[in-house]
């Protein structure tokens, strides 16, 4: 390897034609954010995304995604099984 190397030729990625197309595939959809989070929090990201082999940023993104539409309270759960029973007695 070289010590140092001349990139004063060298292009960005949405200078070049088919690495644009590609990158714009690659993150169509998404949008780039800068934010802080706690040290904790990030590690924990990390250690969850390695166990699941995903990135901390994917697991942040699902994590998101699940409060939106959260899931049912145990309450509302145990009245739609006694409705379903009810209707299944009668």
């Amino acid at each position: 390897m070289r010590k140092e190397y001349d990139l004063s030729g060298g292009r960005r990625a949405k200078d070049v034609p088919h690495l644009a197309k590609l990158q714009q595939q690659a993150t169509a959809g998404k949008v780039r954010i800068t934010t802080y989070l706690d040290r904790d929090l990030v590690d924990w990201l990390k250690a969850k995304g390695e166990a699941e082999h995903k990135g901390y940023q994917t697991v942040l993104n699902e994590m998101l995604r699940k409060q939106l539409a959260p899931e049912p309270s145990l309450a509302d759960v145990v009245r739609q099984v006694i409705r379903e029973e009810l209707k299944q007695a009668a």
